[in-house]
């Protein structure tokens, strides 16, 4: 029994992905239930279709440039703790804790709470459950996928093949019925003109529905070849992301028209309801609900190796710290997570308005790390310039500075455009603080 302990307690992450394995789980988390509910918000803050469908592709160079920032990370720090890695070297331990501390208690836990909520949401529209029907669909969906990753990577992984190859499926099909079949019925009148600054906020709607690529930072220590692989990922997957994003909204304008598209508040069920009627509808329901648990699933997946590397680093935590060599899986560190993700669960049920209390709760707090992830770039190239870096970010340094000029744009707007729920999100990542004095009298 000890010996099965020490062995467990020694093993690390072993290169398991292909380059395959990493773009379905990059493509996976990105493409959640954001492409079918934010389309409506960009079309009602931009003038014209051009410029509809520039925001859209605005919004896939701004991830390019960002990925080129985090596959220079990423290749030349590879490590399953990832952005906790990155702050750990360039800002010290103190502020990586409280990185690590925010992704187990508000962003990562949070968004699995958000993305159980969308699949009960659409889950519910097909098979109630009663009152609380969308937070007993989420609570399953957290167990059920946490269970999957405990059993074992390879689970974990082929669960994430088979629901993004689904919802990618699923998607490039209302491209074909809007490209094809729904006309709208009458002519669309050209909507009001946009107020100034109204393309910035279709950019917040934007970006919030591309974000999630960053996550390809936690699976670098488990990606084959990960010096080259890591920027192979991190291409295709934004790439193939954008594309599809094009396409799916070209057919919703083809479909409804920008006007229609404005004032839906379900854009594609409209688009399908337009095309195949009731029918229609159910099939966009199914399709959203694969697309939440496929992201979720991603999420699942990465959180847990934040709090694997954070328990490798403080004695206080080191049972979050076990890697078990048999499943490949830090089966702690998942169980933790799927446990505070129940917790907020529970929050969202409560306060009836689980989606958007979990996205205000969220937002903040994951724009301030990503500024300070961008900022680490320079810093560790000041103060770790004798490493070897397989990866060298283009056109630097105005490739991270105009990384870091989007993070400050987005941390800014995501205090203004959210509610009450942003302001506890920031203080669970206060409440990290005192956590973090405490911890420290077991070093």
């Amino acid at each position: 029994m000890g010996g099965d302990v020490m062995a467990e307690k020694v093993a690390a992450p072993k290169p398991t992905l292909s380059v395959a394995d990493a773009i379905a789980i990059i493509v996976g988390i990105v493409i959640g239930a954001g492409i079918f509910k934010t389309p409506s918000l960009v079309a009602a803050n931009t003038a014209n279709e051009l410029m509809f469908l520039l925001a859209w592709l605005l919004g896939g160079i701004i991830s390019f440039i960002g990925a080129l920032c985090y596959a220079e990370l990423a290749t030349t720090y590879p490590h399953a703790g990832g952005e906790y890695h990155f702050l750990n070297r360039s800002f010290g331990r103190d502020i990586a804790f409280l990185f690590a501390w925010a992704r187990a208690t508000v962003i990562q836990t949070g968004s699995i709470a958000m993305l159980g909520f969308i699949f009960g949401d659409y889950a519910s529209q097909l098979f109630p459950l009663g009152e609380n029907s969308p937070a007993i669909y989420a609570a399953l969906a957290t167990i059920v996928l946490t269970v999957l990753n405990v059993m074992g990577v390879q689970q974990g992984k082929w669960t994430q093949n088979i629901l993004t190859a689904a919802k990618v499926l699923g998607l490039l099909l209302v491209f074909a019925v809007g490209l094809l079949k729904a006309v709208p019925s009458e002519p669309i009148p050209t909507p009001d003109k946009p107020s100034s600054g109204a393309f910035g906020l279709a950019m917040i709607f934007v970006l919030l529905t591309y974000g999630g690529w960053n996550e390809a930072a936690y699976i670098s220590a488990e990606l084959k070849d990960v010096r080259r692989n890591m920027l192979r990922a991190l291409m295709l997957g934004i790439g193939a992301i954008t594309v599809i994003y094009l396409l799916v909204n070209f057919a919703y304008l083809k479909g409804l028209g920008l006007a229609t598209m404005a004032k839906s508040e379900v854009v594609a069920a409209d688009l399908l309801r337009n095309a195949w009627g009731d029918l229609g509808a159910k099939f966009i329901s199914v399709l959203i609900a694969v697309s939440a648990l496929g992201a979720m699933n991603a999420t699942i997946f990465t959180g847990a190796r934040t709090n694997y590397a954070w328990g490798q680093d403080f004695k206080a935590l080191h049972l979050l710290g076990i890697w078990h060599e048999r499943t490949s899986t830090p089966v702690n560190a998942l169980v933790v997570q799927g446990l505070i993700s129940l917790g907020l669960v529970a929050l969202g049920a409560a306060t009836r308005k689980g989606f958007s209390t979990m996205v205000d709760y969220t937002a903040p707090v994951f724009w301030f790390f990503f500024l300070l992830t961008g900022l680490s770039l320079f810093i560790l190239r000041n103060t770790d310039a004798e490493t070897q870096r397989p990866f060298h970010t283009p056109l630097y340094p105005l490739t991270p500075l105009l990384f870091c000029v989007f993070c400050v744009y987005m941390l800014q707007s995501s205090l203004s455009y959210t509610g009450v729920g942003a302001l506890f999100g920031v203080a669970v990542l206060l409440a990290g603080i005192p956590v973090l004095m405490l911890v420290r009298r077991y070093e």
